[in-house]
């Protein structure tokens, strides 16, 4: 009896839509960074904020910076797969964003919010969806704290969001502690090589 798969079957299974969530501090981006600069198959998705953007942020490579009326316009019109307001901003997951990376091959990762997430698990139930946690809670306070691009009512307000955000970790498929980044770091990748594996993947 022949063997029903006659050629490496990874060659078939659509790219993975990646989302990222997790409080503020955790150390989302820098995850991001690192898995995006060691998969080739990754590309970043880039949101979109009404936020001003913070030293050394570029429009359209950290994120799309829209006024307020942009932003509007586009909840309007339909231009968001995701969007919420966040520690007073909004921020958006792109349609088109999602879409072009998607159709180019590429897996996006989104570094979202959990409100975010749950939103793409709704409309896309194949997404992956991935809890960064902090050690403890002191822990994410010194990395806020020495960020130094935030003042303390604003530190403030992150850590108190903070509990209510890490209540929704069971809404998600994967949960990993980034106490060292090389070990949550490691932790994705071997979430997103178990999820390229999947067999159900393969037949969709």
């Amino acid at each position: 009896m022949s063997d029903p798969i006659l050629h490496d079957p990874r060659s078939d299974v659509p790219p993975l839509v990646v989302v990222l969530s997790g409080p503020s501090g955790v150390g989302k981006t820098a995850l991001a960074n690192r898995l995006l600069a060691s998969d080739a198959a990754l590309e970043r998705s880039v949101s979109a904020t009404t936020r001003p953007p913070r030293a050394g942020e570029i429009d359209g490579n950290d994120y799309f910076f829209w006024p307020e009326d942009r932003f509007t316009e586009g909840v309007a019109g339909g231009l968001f797969l995701e969007w919420a307001k966040v520690h007073g901003h909004r921020y958006g997951t792109l349609k088109a964003t999602i879409e072009n990376r998607l159709a180019g091959g590429k897996s996006p990762v989104l570094n979202i919010d959990v409100q975010g997430g749950r939103s793409v698990k709704l409309l896309r139930p194949d997404a992956v969806l991935i809890f960064i946690l902090p050690p403890s809670y002191e822990v994410l306070e010194r990395r806020l704290r020495g960020r130094g691009t935030d003042p303390d009512p604003v530190i403030a307000r992150r850590l108190r969001n903070a509990k209510g955000e890490i209540e929704h970790w069971i809404d998600y498929d994967y949960l990993v502690v980034n106490d060292t980044l090389d070990e949550a770091v490691g932790r994705v990748r071997a979430i997103l090589t178990a999820e390229r594996s999947r067999v159900v993947r393969f037949r969709s």
